[in-house]
């Protein structure tokens, strides 16, 4: 036995003793699980204990950094050649109850002059829904980028956006998806994952993520702080993601120059939506699907979802009004006001109203 498998022993020994005797580990020793684990130096069986153990007693806040640290570890970073970019950081499992939209906000905030970052996967746990992999790659658009490739398209102003997919920029995280998928519930990598922050600008980068369950602001801003985003915003989206609901009120938080978080409230009343929808529906004629052997997860036609989507997201580049159209105005003023573009929500709104109805964001795709 080697010092490595040691440690996890004794890590193990601790974390997995039951409810009321589990102990707490360090920030040091959750990172060197996770890396032993990342590094394939410890049998799958302990990674299973060791992730669903801390889950299952609760992550502490430094259990959590150190997780995250293993993940950057693992992560090869990139410096584009522009001077701030905004990091959008969806949920990996992507969605199963509405069409995203989010896919397209990166060549949108291009489109306003911000350089814009999404990443993903293109399928993982709990949901396996329909990433921004997928309707990026139904948009014919690239998905397959290096990490030096997608830093040169966000760099080149005429572009000034991209995608970039984990199998990329951190292929030994990727490598955990079968594993992650055999333990079934979420781990800590399924919070941490999205941090990874693959590529920086040169002076600052912000993130933007989303939340739905309230323990998860304060979490997101403490591990964005310690992954060095200079600024977040948490925004309480559909299905965890950055696109706030069409038709009411939501709070949304943010912090500034790794600050304190402070809460918000949105309105889409007050920037002229008025929707009464939450979210872009599923079309009705969309085809079932079926998901072997697993009674939670809402299944959809992956292929024909991310169709759907790429099209209408194709559409509201091009000023199509509807729900998408709405949801794009909604993040991306959100996002915007956040980065002090705009003085207020409103006025973010229209700018991204004007950048969609001149068909220019369409333009910047091809």
């Amino acid at each position: 036995m080697n010092e490595t498998q040691r440690s996890m022993r004794s890590i193990l020994q601790r974390i997995a003793t039951g409810p009321e005797l589990s102990k707490d580990i360090s920030l040091d020793e959750a990172r060197l699980g996770m890396n032993a684990i990342l590094d394939s130096a410890v049998d799958p069986v302990q990674a299973g204990i060791f992730l669903i153990a801390l889950r299952m007693k609760r992550e502490t806040d430094d259990e959590q950094r150190g997780i995250l640290d293993a993940v950057r570890d693992a992560t090869d970073h990139v410096v584009a050649e522009v001077d701030e970019v905004v990091d959008l950081a969806d949920p990996y499992d992507g969605y199963n109850r509405c069409l995203p939209s989010s896919p397209f906000l990166a060549p949108l905030l291009a489109e306003c002059g911000v350089a814009a970052v999404s990443h993903g996967v293109d399928a993982v746990g709990p949901k396996f829904g329909v990433t921004h992999r997928h309707v990026l790659e139904a948009a014919g658009l690239p998905v397959d980028l290096s990490p030096a490739e997608a830093a040169a398209r966000v760099s080149d102003p005429a572009i000034g956006w991209t995608y970039i997919d984990q199998r990329a920029f951190a292929p030994k995280l990727h490598d955990l998806v079968p594993l992650r998928s055999t333990i079934v519930k979420r781990q800590a990598i399924t919070t941490v994952e999205v941090l990874a922050r693959p590529i920086h600008g040169r002076n600052k980068t912000h993130l933007v993520t989303g939340y739905v369950h309230k323990p998860y602001p304060r979490i997101y801003a403490l591990l964005a702080r310690h992954a060095g985003f200079d600024s977040a915003l948490l925004v309480r989206g559909v299905e965890g993601g950055i696109v706030p609901s069409l038709r009411q009120n939501g709070v949304c938080f943010n912090y500034q120059q790794f600050g304190e978080e402070q809460s918000f409230d949105i309105n889409p009343a007050e920037i002229g939506i008025e929707q009464n929808v939450r979210a872009v529906p599923l079309p009705d004629d969309l085809p079932t699907a079926s998901r072997p052997n697993d009674d939670i997860a809402v299944a959809v036609d992956v292929p024909a979802t991310a169709k759907a989507a790429a099209q209408a997201g194709m559409a509201a580049l091009e000023g199509q009004r509807g729900p998408t159209y709405d949801s794009l105005v909604f993040s991306g003023a959100l996002v915007l006001w956040h980065l002090g573009r705009e003085q207020t929500i409103a006025a973010g709104a229209d700018r991204i109203r004007a950048a969609l109805d001149s068909g220019a964001a369409a333009r910047r795709l091809r």
